[in-house]
């Protein structure tokens, strides 16, 4: 369809802006942009009311729901009616009958990561799978086979496979978030389809729910048999669906044979070309679930799954191949695949250069070669070669020695090979995290052709981009002909539009003269559904149009994926997450987020990949990992802030008590989307801006205040210790502090010392003569320790003078932290820029600032940067430069070589909670190597935030939530090899010790002092 021809969509009927940056605005306020109230239809309230009744699960048709569940992992935006979270089977069938009895659409969607708008719809009913369908029904390890319902996660699956030596073959690269479900709609796969295909494959059998609500088993059933003749004989909807797909397959048959491509991978249209099979016995059996995988909802819902499973291989191997020229790199691929690699994947020069910019990914990019314009990365594993150094070696020959590589790399050992795939996984969130407007879209990026055709479409591919002026980073699965190829443009522009609709008609056609397949990983959605007709020709597309009316007659179930009506096609370029007419105004903040490229990038730096859902690390994000809720994802806060700047909500909701409640109040500043969001969301940021133009406008708190001022008590409270201590112990005193300040009573409140730690090493002094001192070094003194419990900074100085550093305790204010985690930006300023007047002379003088607090180094090295701004910039980063914590001090200069432990004294074994801080800024393994070299056995807990996180736990509401994210880690210590539990952060301290029998922690520093010989 040409330009001019196209459908008014929904958004072009809205006034056309721009984006504009406002210096002089209101702050956060955008009320020059239109509400979006285009889902707001009539029927929602009765229909809603409807589901409520019949359905157990959770039924929301709530503005803040509806802005939740419009994106996925895609370019695409549109909001839904409502979401509904059945419970079961039955749910399912409640739901799907009240919506065809309203005429409402449907949308079943797992995790929300898919990247073609699979899990978008304008107007649907979602059916949320994930929250509590995720249930793993059976495994069977003789059988190799496994039931589970659809909102189990694939690594949570692979997890409970592995006693078996058993896992699901499909791997794709989000498959820590990535529900079965979703993997079954979209006929996922991953970097080892080399070897063992696509999901099809290994789905058997199937419940599905369809259309009319009613349910069906799909698995093998022999044409012709008694068991067919039963099906066909009935006079209901599964009969038709038998009846209808058995003549469109065998009537197209020679159609099919030409039209699908001989591929690996081919995820567009239906799967005519799988559901008939004739076995090994001759007998001809059709499985309706070989259609259902690969329909993206279009035909049912899947409420559970019979999955076949394979074996782990023991041992892998990889060889990384370096070539100067991308073009040489692929005609190496066919070669590659005669060595019996298991995974043949691509990197090319782009993703080394970002990689080696990056502080996260910069140390897995150190190994290749200068020069390296491509590289291929093939995977051996035990199952397939015998001989692992021999294939990588005769691999290293035929690709490199013999052809046109340029240098290579092997990796044998397990943590070798996971860096080295840690930089092939970060491809994506490396280019997606690229500064401005332009960004690296995916809408073509998984086309697919055989092997041998790749290079020559690569080069008609680049030929392409250069007619559009643009271009792109070439990565991902060369091995089976699949590369995830993303051209940069400017989608917020009419032309980058227009552009990107042109570029994809060329890329089908190019795709096609290779015989290749539009899409072979990441499936039609949005984004390719309209080019279906022009891959598979007239006759399969009219036979497409037959299979969805038979399954669901109406076309309700997730409509214009895969096949649409031609009264209403499907359009690349309608429901644009960010098209012409999206529009944002910058808002005047306190904090610099120059770097980030402004407040409203950095909140839309979320691309919805949905890795804050993740159930492989314990990082981010701990709000959703207690919670389940969307709405408690990085990416859900992000999509709530991007709704309100844009105008698809009220901006005004940015300063209603729910949004400060639900959206800003339940980030607890963890700062694990800093470092495992693969953009770099960074919320506790956004939060800190966003509450501070909240206070501004409406006023603080008193207990908001208290926790910003928090020394100032705490002072108080030494000075008049320890009659502050028995205060709190008064009957029905904690009950006051609840109702008047909403401090939970149920909290262990801290207590005061009349002497100080500054007071201790006044009266003491230092013991390390400056002349003679390896180093000198200000211990910090913060608020807990130096009022509270002065003991690990105590033990700070008799390890640290142990080791010949000269040590000072001066009386320093705060670091700003309380104030800043509270939103209080001129108070975090303030105190900002008095500690670094008080550490001008010792800096000057070239002393290190040692930390006991994780909280408080973070803040002088991460939060200092936005909060001063550029006046201060060359102070703060002086101090940045020279700020440790006290462990990261040791371990960095080695320190501890100088320091004797007696080893009767480290017998025990300890367990290791890092602060969530320390993990988002790479310092979390200091303390751990610095007590083993002190001859401590270790073990270092895979564990995030411990939900305390500074005032958050002390907060009578959010008590609940706070000890549910510490009960998660209260198991990871349960189970821990160590006896002792150890932790640096106060707040992880308390949290741990106000478990039932946990007993209080100590600070690593106090282990290590107790471990220094006589």
């Amino acid at each position: 369809m040409a330009a001019e021809e196209r459908p008014e969509s929904p958004s072009e009927s809205e006034p056309s802006s721009t984006s504009t940056v406002v210096p002089d605005a209101n702050p956060l306020s955008t009320t020059s942009t239109e509400m979006r109230t285009d889902t707001d239809t009539p029927q929602t309230g009765p229909l809603a009311s409807a589901l409520e009744s019949a359905c157990r699960g959770e039924v929301r048709f709530d503005d803040y729901t509806r802005v939740l569940y419009a994106t996925d992992g895609s370019i695409y935006q549109a909001q839904p009616a409502g979401v509904a979270f059945p419970r079961d089977a039955d749910d399912v069938q409640a739901v799907v009958r009240i919506a065809a009895e309203h005429d409402m659409p449907l949308l079943p969607r797992g995790a929300g990561s898919s990247l073609a708008g699979q899990a978008v719809g304008p107007g649907c009913i979602v059916l949320d799978l994930s929250r509590h369908m995720d249930e793993i029904r059976e495994i069977d390890p003789a059988a190799r086979c496994a039931t589970v319902q659809p909102g189990v996660v694939q690594d949570d699956l692979d997890t409970a496979l592995e006693p078996h030596g058993l896992k699901f073959a499909p791997d794709p690269a989000s498959s820590n978030r990535a529900t079965i479900g979703g993997g079954i709609g979209n006929n996922s796969t991953g970097a080892h389809s080399v070897r063992y295909g696509i999901t099809d494959a290994y789905v058997e059998a199937c419940e599905v729910v369809l259309a009319d609500g009613s349910q069906i088993r799909t698995r093998d059933i022999v044409l012709d048999s008694p068991e067919w003749d039963q099906i066909v004989s009935k006079d209901d909807r599964e009969a038709a669906i038998y009846q209808t797909v058995r003549a469109v397959v065998e009537d197209n048959a020679d159609e099919i044979e030409t039209r699908y491509p001989d591929l690996k991978r081919s995820v567009s249209g239906y799967n005519l070309q799988k559901v008939l099979r004739t076995t090994e016995q001759g007998e001809r059996v059709i499985n309706l679930s070989k259609l259902i995988v690969g329909a993206e909802g279009t035909l049912g819902v899947v409420v559970e799954a019979d999955l076949s499973l394979v074996t782990r291989p023991e041992e892998t191997a990889l060889l990384v191949c370096c070539y100067d020229d991308l073009l040489e790199s692929l005609a190496a691929v066919p070669r590659a695949l005669e060595s019996n690699a298991s995974a043949v994947e691509l990197m090319d020069e782009d993703v080394f250069r970002l990689a080696a910019e990056s502080s996260e990914y910069a140390e897995f990019a150190e190994p290749i070669p200068d020069g390296t314009v491509a590289a291929l990365m093939l995977e051996f594993d035990s199952e397939v070669v015998d001989d692992l150094p021999g294939a990588v070696e005769r691999a290293r020959v035929e690709l490199v020695e013999s052809g046109a590589g340029v240098e290579s790399l092997e990796a044998f050992d397990a943590d070798e090979q996971d860096r080295l795939w840690k930089l092939r996984k970060a491809a994506i969130p490396l280019l997606m995290s690229m500064a401005g407007d332009p960004k690296p879209y995916p809408f073509v990026e998984d086309a697919s052709v055989p092997p041998a055709e790749l290079a020559e479409y690569v080069a008609g591919f680049q030929e392409i981009l250069d007619a559009h002026d643009t271009r792109a980073s070439y990565f991902a699965h060369a091995g089976a002909g699949t590369l995830h190829i993303r051209p940069v443009l400017n989608l917020k522009d009419e032309d980058g539009v227009e552009t990107m609709r042109s570029i994809a008609e060329d890329v089908t056609s190019l795709a096609l003269e290779h015989g290749g397949s539009f899409s072979g990983e990441h499936g039609d959605g949005l984004a390719r559904t309209e080019f279906n007709p022009k891959l598979y020709g007239p006759d399969l597309w009219a036979a497409f149009k037959d299979i969805k009316s038979a399954f669901d007659p109406d076309w309700c179930m997730n409509p214009g994926k895969v096949v649409y009506r031609e009264s209403e096609p499907t359009d690349i370029r309608d429901n644009l997450r960010y098209g012409p007419d999206y529009a944002t105004l910058e808002p005047r903040t306190a904090l610099d987020f120059d770097s980030e490229g402004g407040f409203s990038h950095l909140v839309e730096l979320c691309n919805g990949c949905g890795t804050c859902r993740q159930t492989d690390s314990d990082v981010m994000c701990p709000t959703y990992r207690a919670t389940g809720e969307e709405i408690a994802t990085t990416r859900g806060r992000a999509n709530l802030l991007r709704a309100a700047i844009s105008g698809e909500l009220d901006p005004e909701a940015l300063y209603d008590d729910r949004f400060q409640s639900e959206v800003l109040d339940l980030c607890i500043g963890c700062k694990g989307c800093q470092s495992d969001c693969p953009t770099g969301v960074d919320l506790a940021k956004l939060k800190a801006e966003v509450k501070h133009q909240y206070y501004d406008r409406e006023g603080v708190g008193l207990r908001e205040r208290l926790f910003a001022n928090i020394d100032r008590l705490a002072a108080l409270g030494s000075a008049t210790a320890p009659l502050a201590n028995r205060a709190t112990a008064v009957p029905g005193a904690r009950r006051v502090l609840e109702k008047t300040l909403g401090i939970a009573t149920e909290r262990t409140l801290p207590s005061f010392r009349r002497e100080s730690l500054v007071d201790w090493f006044t009266a003491r002094g230092p013991q390390v003569d400056p002349g003679d001192a390896v180093a000198g070094v200000v211990l910090y003194p913060d608020t807990y320790t130096n009022y509270s419990n002065p003991e690990p900074g105590q033990a700070a100085v008799e390890l640290l003078e142990a080791a010949n550093v000269h040590v000072r305790i001066p009386d320093l204010g705060p670091t700003g932290r309380a104030a800043y985690s509270q939103g209080l930006l001129d108070d975090a300023s303030r105190r900002a820029e008095t500690l670094l007047g008080e550490l001008e002379s010792f800096l000057e003088q070239g002393w290190s600032v040692l930390f006991l607090e994780p909280s408080d180094a973070s803040m002088v090295v991460d939060e200092y940067r936005s909060l001063l701004g550029d006046e201060y910039s060359e102070r703060v980063d002086r101090l940045a430069a020279n700020a440790y914590g006290v462990c990261e001090f040791i371990d960095t200069h080695r320190l501890d070589d100088r320091i004797a432990f007696d080893s009767s004294a480290t017998a025990e074994g300890l367990t290791y909670h890092g602060h969530c801080h320390q993990k988002a800024r790479g310092a979390d393994h200091h303390a751990v190597g610095v007590l083993r070299r002190a001859g401590y056995a270790v073990d270092p807990v895979d564990s995030g935030c411990c939900g305390m996180a500074g005032s958050f736990g002390y907060e009578a509401e959010q008590y609940d939530l706070s000890r549910a994210i510490g009960s998660l880690l209260q198991e990871k210590l349960t189970a821990s090899a160590g006896t002792t539990v150890v932790a640096p952060g106060t707040s992880c301290r308390t949290q741990i010790g106000d478990f039932e029998g946990a007993g209080r922690p100590a600070h690593p520093v106090e282990l290590l002092t107790r471990a220094l010989a006589d």
